[in-house]
């Protein structure tokens, strides 16, 4: 895949991030920053930072549990130690940083 396709799709994914983050009816904010960076932030302070890195050809995920990388397969976003889809691992995520569930479709 080449640089405008990854940018193509990892732009698409983090929209989509955006709107499960609109329709979610957990305390949280989020802002898209310029880069193809989201940042979430909770009720306690604590972030969880989503970004493209283009160099990699992936989506990372910093929270609280960890860092977590993110391979496009041609259909999905797909981690790269434990096969989890994107948006199941940033909903695991912001539930245990939220201490509610969060559910991100």
């Amino acid at each position: 895949m080449d640089e405008r396709e990854f940018t193509r799709h990892a732009d698409a994914a983090l929209a989509r991030i955006e709107t499960a983050l609109d329709a979610c009816a957990a305390d949280i904010d989020f802002e898209i920053m310029p880069g193809g960076v989201v940042e979430i932030e909770f009720e306690d302070g604590s972030k969880i930072v989503v970004n493209r890195h283009a160099a990699a050809q992936e989506i990372w995920i910093a929270a609280r549990s960890g860092g977590y990388h993110f391979r496009f397969d041609g259909e999905r976003w797909i981690g790269t130690r434990d096969s989890i889809e994107l948006m199941a691992a940033l909903s695991r995520c912001a539930t245990e940083q939220a201490g509610e569930p969060v559910e991100l479709r």
